[in-house]
């Protein structure tokens, strides 16, 4: 199983990396898609919380060495918080907890919209990131999102059932 889940954290990773090329080729708004918190979450929920972190936080690093997006700073460190957690928290509930991939999916996002607004606030005070705090980040991060959110909460599930009985993942 070990080498199963190397070999699906490389390709989520590699999901996470071209997807948002593909959505920023095609005008369609990373900021408002969130295509690289789909393949980090469908990580979570099918491989577990080490792997989901795993893959939340190398996905955003790869991608800004290898296509400037997300951008070095302010993005990438709070990308790479937020990601990690969203992996984290989605395979700790949903695999370690049994909970409900509905339930395991919103807990990662608000874990991870908090954990963005500790970075942020972190950033501001201590790094001299100029811009929004932490509550207008967040605020501002939802509100963009939610199409990506809406996104993420119908083809999520579907795609991770569907997963779980290819790959044979309990």
């Amino acid at each position: 199983m070990k080498g199963k889940k190397i070999v699906l954290s490389g390709l989520y990773i590699s999901m996470g990396i071209l997807l948002p090329i593909v959505f920023h080729q095609f005008n369609m708004g990373g900021q408002v898609f969130l295509p690289m918190h789909i393949p980090v979450l469908i990580a979570g929920l099918t491989l577990g919380p080490v792997e989901g972190l795993i893959v939340g936080v190398l996905t955003p690093i790869l991608s800004s060495f290898l296509t400037g997006m997300p951008v070095f700073f302010p993005m990438l460190p709070i990308m790479i918080f937020e990601l990690g957690i969203y992996g984290l928290i989605s395979g700790y509930f949903n695999v370690n907890l049994k909970s409900k991939i509905y339930i395991s999916m919103l807990m990662a996002m608000v874990s991870g919209r908090i954990m963005a607004g500790i970075v942020v606030f972190i950033l501001v005070n201590f790094f001299g990131m100029q811009g929004t705090g932490p509550y207008l980040y967040v605020k501002g991060a939802i509100i963009t999102g939610i199409p990506g959110i809406i996104i993420q909460l119908l083809f999520i599930p579907p795609a991770v059932k569907l997963l779980k009985k290819v790959y044979s993942i309990k």
